[in-house]
């Protein structure tokens, strides 16, 4: 008898769980620049996403040269005041170091439970997004720190702050250093119902 139920112990599906399970939050990048093209091809996988009654709320934001200056300065300029001069100059140092930006910004929308799933939708794009590019040998870090929230930054990238609000801020580039990391068991994490 002919057994027509599907193998799980495909190569594929393990590249796959490889990929999944590889990726990493990088902190220190090369200077190398990402060609346009992939990060437009990590953009038309991320809006594949699952989101409720294909709403699409996302909106993708590159960021160029100019921008990013502004960014640093407003960063330095939120470090100096909440923390001191030397964080600020320390912080803009470090951030000047992140090759490439991206803001991911969701449709605001007054129905509440919405919102909730919008937003929802967008945090998978953003996976989407990340997941493509590590496959393509590209590292992120998703942030949503002070400066996501501050009206300034709103204003330098030309978010609508009435109509978005801002996802995360994701920086991407070619890895200088990726770390390891081990999660817990799955046993530890799931639970079957009757």
């Amino acid at each position: 008898m002919k057994n027509d139920s599907p193998s799980y112990e495909t190569q594929e599906l393990r590249d796959f769980a490889e990929t999944l399970q590889s990726r990493r939050t990088i902190e220190l990048f090369l200077q190398t620049p990402v060609p346009d093209r992939l990060i437009n091809d990590a953009i038309e996988a991320a809006v594949w996403a699952p989101n409720h009654h294909v709403t699409e709320p996302w909106h993708f934001y590159t960021l160029g040269d100019e921008t990013k200056e502004r960014c640093l300065d407003l960063c330095q300029d939120i470090v100096t005041h909440k923390v001191n001069e030397k964080a600020g100059e320390f912080k803009r140092q470090s951030w000047s170091e992140k090759p490439g930006w991206l803001v991911v910004t969701c449709r605001r929308s007054e129905d509440d439970l919405l919102q909730r799933e919008d937003y929802a939708a967008c945090c998978a794009a953003i996976q989407n997004l990340m997941l493509f590019l590590w496959k393509a040998g590209v590292g992120c870090k998703w942030s949503t720190g002070d400066i996501t929230r501050d009206s300034r930054f709103l204003e330098i990238v030309g978010v609508d702050a009435a109509t978005e609000n801002v996802v995360g801020l994701i920086w991407y580039g070619y890895p200088k250093l990726t770390p390891t990391q081990s999660r817990r068991a799955r046993a530890e994490v799931h639970t079957k119902t009757p």
